[in-house]
């Protein structure tokens, strides 16, 4: 299985309600479409400044990571949607292969 881990923030709460929002209604019920697609978890926490977002999608393979990132699967894939309620976020994404699972 394949992590997939990239993180956003926001500068307010109000923000990070709004987005949270967007991920649980629009953003991941999307992801359940591709083909090897496993899951995600999402991460929030407050930081100095705003609200941190940490997010965790889960693959089968590479192969799947790229159906939903494209080409360039380091390349962060955020919708409009997203960038316009984060006032920050990382570029890229940074892909973990798991090698230890718990029983």
């Amino acid at each position: 299985m394949i992590f997939r881990i990239w993180r956003g923030w926001t500068k307010s709460a109000g923000g990070a309600d709004a987005y949270e929002a967007l991920l649980q209604t629009k953003i991941l019920p999307e992801f359940q479409g591709i083909d090897g697609h496993e899951g995600a978890y999402v991460l929030r926490r407050r930081v100095e400044g705003g609200v941190e977002f940490m997010v965790l999608t889960m693959f089968d393979s590479m192969d799947a990571v790229r159906a939903f990132a494209g080409a360039d699967p380091g390349v962060a894939n955020i919708s409009p949607e997203a960038r316009a309620l984060l006032s920050d976020f990382e570029k890229e994404a940074a892909h973990y292969e798991t090698v230890v699972r718990p029983a």
